[in-house]
C-alpha cells in the first residue's frame, strides 16, 4: 500500500506538469529527468511551496491536498540546504521540533540525537559557515528527519559536493534512507545517485512520466533518448519485421530478438566496433560512417559517428591511434546482431 498517493497537475505559463507519484513505507524513489522537465516543481508541490491546480495529494491516508506547508508531515532537505546561518548545527535542527510545539530541552535533546546519528556529535556548535558541504549535507538531513517525517524530499541533495565528498556521502545517505520508516522522494539529474539511493525511477521529460521502474527495467529497455544516455546505450525506433527493424528513413538493423511492429532497439557504444575497411565475417549489421567527434570517456574514448544513423561507440585509445582516427575521417562501422536488444515500442 502506497504510504504517498499523488496526482500532481501545476500550469506554470506555458509549461505543464501532470505526473501521478506513489511511494510505499520504507520505499525511496528516485525522480529522474533533464533540466526544465519538471522535478522540482513536483517535489515544491508536494512540500506545499507550489499551489496545484489540479489532481490531490493524499499521504498516510490524509487528504493535504489544500494543507499549508507548515501542516504537511513533510522534511524537506533543498540542494543549497538552506540552513538558517545565524544558528548553530543544534539549533539548526531543533528548529523543526521546536516550531511543532517541542520545549526548548526536549528539541535540543531531538537535536543531539540526530547529530549523533549523522556523525556530527562534536559540531553542534558550529554554524553553518564553519561546516564543510558534506558536514553542511548531514545538518540539513538531521534537521529534516527530527520531525519525523511521513515524507523526506531531497532535492539534488548531493549536487554541491565535490566529487570525494559526494562518494563519502552518498554513502551516509543511502543508510539513512534505508532506515527511515517513512516515504522518500529524491529528486536528481545524476543517475548514479539515483541508481545508488533508490529502489524505483520515475523518469519525467516536459512534465508528462516517460518511464518508470526498477534500475534494471530502466537500464535494460530505455524508451527515449534521454533514458538511453542517462544508462549510456544507443537507442533507435523503427518497424519490427522479425529479425529485422526498419527505421524510419529506411535503414535497417537486424537483431537477436525476433520483433514486430513499433520497435525499440538498443545497443551500447562498447558493441560498436570500427574498421578502416569493409568488415567481412560474421557482423550482420555493417555500414560506412565519418567520424564527427572523439572525447576521453574513461579509460576509453567515446567517439560520435554519422552516416545512414547516428551512433557511439567507444574504443581503446590504442585502436584509436591504430586507426587514425580523428574528425572527418571515414570508417566502417559494424554491428553484431546478438549485441542488441529489441522491444516493443508501446
Amino acid at each position: 500500500m502506497s504510504l504517498l498517493d499523488a496526482a500532481l497537475r501545476v500550469e506554470r505559463g506555458s509549461f505543464r506538469l501532470d505526473i501521478a507519484l506513489s511511494v510505499a513505507a520504507g520505499e525511496t524513489v528516485a525522480l529522474l529527468g533533464p533540466n526544465g522537465a519538471g522535478k522540482t516543481t513536483a517535489l515544491r508541490a508536494l512540500a506545499g511551496l507550489t499551489p496545484l491546480t489540479g489532481g490531490h495529494l493524499r499521504l498516510d491516508g490524509r487528504d493535504l491536498t489544500e494543507a499549508p506547508p507548515e501542516e504537511r508531515p513533510i522534511g524537506v532537505v533543498f540542494q543549497d540546504y538552506l540552513l538558517f546561518p545565524h544558528l548553530n548545527a543544534r539549533d539548526n535542527v531543533a528548529f523543526g521540533p521546536r516550531r511543532h510545539g517541542v520545549d526548548r530541552r526536549a528539541a535540543h535533546a531531538v537535536a543531539d540525537r540526530w547529530l549523533e546519528r549523522v556523525g556530527l556529535t562534536g559540531y553542534s556548535r558550529r554554524k553553518p559557515r564553519q561546516l564543510s558541504g558534506g558536514q553542511a549535507q548531514r545538518v540539513a538531513l538531521a534537521r529534516a528527519l527530527a520531525v519525523d517525517p511521513v515524507l523526506l524530499l531531497l532535492d539534488e541533495p548531493l549536487a554541491a559536493l565535490d566529487a570525494r565528498t559526494r562518494l563519502e556521502t552518498r554513502g551516509e545517505l543511502r543508510r539513512h534512507l534505508a532506515a527511515h520508516p517513512g516515504a522518500a522522494l529524491l529528486v536528481t539529474h545524476d543517475p548514479l545517485d539515483a541508481l545508488v539511493l533508490a529502489d524505483r525511477l520515475v523518469v519525467v521529460e516536459q512534465g508528462r512520466v516517460v518511464q518508470e521502474g526498477d534500475a534494471a527495467t530502466i537500464t535494460a529497455r530505455p524508451r527515449t533518448d534521454y533514458v538511453a544516455r542517462l544508462v549510456g546505450l544507443n537507442l533507435f525506433r523503427g518497424h519490427g519485421e522479425g529479425h529485422t527493424v526498419r527505421l524510419p528513413d529506411g535503414f535497417t538493423l537486424a537483431t537477436a530478438d525476433p520483433v514486430h511492429g513499433d520497435t525499440f532497439v538498443a545497443f551500447p557504444p562498447a558493441a560498436v566496433a570500427l574498421h578502416p575497411t569493409e568488415p567481412t565475417g560474421s557482423p550482420r549489421n555493417t555500414w560506412p560512417a565519418v567520424l564527427a567527434d572523439i572525447q576521453r570517456h574513461g579509460d576509453s574514448l567515446r567517439v560520435s559517428l554519422d552516416g545512414p544513423i547516428t551512433v557511439a561507440a567507444d574504443i581503446t585509445p590504442a585502436a584509436a591511434a591504430q586507426l587514425r582516427l580523428e574528425p572527418g575521417v571515414e570508417i566502417w562501422v559494424a554491428l553484431k546482431a546478438a549485441e542488441t536488444r529489441a522491444y516493443p515500442a508501446d
